[in-house]
């Protein structure tokens, strides 16, 4: 592996999420592999390594470790031939952290090293008298340690210590070496390459788990000689230092494509009619570069979105019928047949703060949603259950995705004039009107034919529509732009605001 085979290998990947952190760890499985430097003949073997290192040690250093019921099992991998298995616990003593209680803690003294101060170099230290402290918890620079207990993917792992005399916490190990058959900052680069097979042997809770001293002595590790060890360590510092490069080179492409896409999009979501034609060529233009990451792609989509429902998206045939007629036929068959009421200031609503922002296309109008609907109402308060008989009842987890989900129904039992009033057709719409969730607050969908003939709960509104004079899709849509949202979730906020501000 060289530094040019890696940028042949990262221009495949750049823009795929996580890709430097990707290509460190292909590094470093190479690098306990054996795959990452070439063996050469003249090195002393492995085998031979460990036979002069058991010879040079003091008797007290070779005495056997614990031993974990169920013995590591050899990887499925093969090594160079020049190579060996070796368990961790036939190399090194391991010796657990002192356990700190936060009584124990003081603004000054000697510093406490946590997990967290191994992960993260600006983490703040906690300190104790130096007096209580036996000396094996102490250690100072070049300790070799493992942590063995906290969050998979950010706790565990080997380091090496380098900041001066301290005292170890619980759920680190001290690592004194048995035998010197490993150069230290080769064998945290093996260990910290099994870091995948340390933690399908923890346990432990969600989010929190550890593994135990035995199985972590049993754990079997990569043994080269002595001489690939330091080639292997020096080229993974040569190919880690062009990761760092790559990683500061992606960190400011993604900076200019985030200021590309939103100087993009804002002129999209506030066009001007003068601009508009070349604000969206080159918004077209500029895709690729808009539309590398999910996050990128969702922002799009609103965009799309928000110019579908503002006229922006497709062009206007004169021949249509005006929205105003719209509504007005709309009041109509909302009135009934024996009575016509005239849509509210001709079917257009009171929205002035909309249009200081927002423009529409000819012939569109801002309106209310009550103007739109044929019918809004609540759903049912009725307890539901999955094994009550009855009519089966849509609640939020059923429609907060913006879409009818049958798949987690309800039950409840509802009268025959409740479920006559509650029936949902096909084409109505469901609202959520009331969840701990901001953004879930509003959120809609549309009701499917499968649905037809349900319920629904009480934290949902039903908007039964038109059919004849309106899409419910269109509503749907138009629920969801930036416009509709931003009606929504404002009041939502600055009741919050002022709550907070009465605590």
């Amino acid at each position: 592996m060289t530094p040019d085979r890696l940028l042949e290998h990262y221009g495949r990947i750049a823009d795929a999420p996580d890709a430097v952190g990707r290509l460190r760890r292909f590094v470093l499985d190479l690098a306990v592999r054996g795959k990452l430097v070439p063996q050469d003949p003249a090195d002393e073997p492995a085998s031979e390594l460990l036979k002069r290192s058991k010879k040079q040690a003091p008797g007290s250093a070779l005495k056997a470790s614990r031993t974990d019921k169920n013995e590591a099992a050899t990887p499925e991998y093969d090594l160079p031939s020049n190579w060996l298995w070796v368990r961790i616990g036939d190399h090194l003593e391991l010796v657990n952290g002192m356990a700190f209680k936060p009584t124990d803690w003081q603004q000054a003294g000697i510093k406490i090293v946590r997990i967290q101060n191994l992960n993260r170099l600006d983490a703040p230290f906690n300190y104790c008298d130096p007096n209580h402290v036996r000396d094996r918890f102490l250690i100072n620079d070049g300790a070799f340690l493992i942590s063995w207990s906290g969050t998979p993917g950010t706790s565990f792992g080997a380091f090496i210590w380098d900041r001066g005399e301290a005292v170890l916490n619980q759920h680190i190990f001290r690592c004194d070496f048995r035998i010197k058959a490993f150069c230290p900052l080769y064998l945290r680069l093996a260990i910290n390459g099994r870091l995948d097979e340390m933690i399908a042997k923890a346990h432990g809770g969600v989010g929190l788990q550890h593994i135990t001293k035995g199985k972590l002595e049993a754990l079997l590790i990569a043994l080269p000689p002595l001489a690939e060890q330091h080639r292997i360590v020096a080229k993974v510092d040569e190919l880690m230092t062009l990761c760092d490069r790559l990683e500061a080179a992606r960190a400011e492409r993604e900076a200019t494509r985030n200021r590309l896409a939103a100087a993009s999009l804002a002129r999209l979501n506030a066009p001007d009619p003068e601009t508009f034609t070349d604000d969206a060529r080159f918004a077209l233009n500029a895709l690729p570069a808009l539309t590398t990451r999910p996050d990128q792609i969702k922002q799009l989509r609103q965009t799309i979105l928000n110019l579908a429902v503002r006229g922006k998206l497709v062009p206007q045939d004169p021949a249509d019928e005006p929205a105003s007629g719209l509504l007005k036929r709309i009041a109509m068959e909302r009135a009934g047949p024996q009575a016509v009421r005239k849509a509210r200031r001709n079917g257009e609503a009171d929205v002035s703060s909309l249009r200081a922002d927002t423009s529409l296309a000819n012939d569109w109008r801002w309106t209310n949603i009550e103007e739109v609907a044929l019918s809004m109402r609540y759903g049912t308060s009725t307890k539901c259950e999955y094994t009550t008989p009855g009519v089966p009842v849509l609640r939020i987890p059923n429609v907060s995705g913006g879409v009818v989900s049958l798949d987690d129904i309800k039950f409840g039992p509802l009268t025959e004039a409740e479920n006559r009033d509650l029936a949902l057709n096909a084409g109505d719409i469901l609202m959520i009107r009331s969840n701990g969730s901001l953004d879930i607050v509003g959120r809609a969908a549309v009701v499917p034919p499968t649905a037809a003939g349900m319920a629904f709960a009480g934290y949902l509104v039903r908007l039964r529509l038109s059919l004849s004079n309106i899409k419910p899709e269109y509503v749907w849509l138009a629920l969801n732009s930036t416009d509709v949202r931003d009606q929504i979730e404002r009041p939502i906020r600055s009741a919050v605001v002022s709550a907070t501000s009465l605590l």
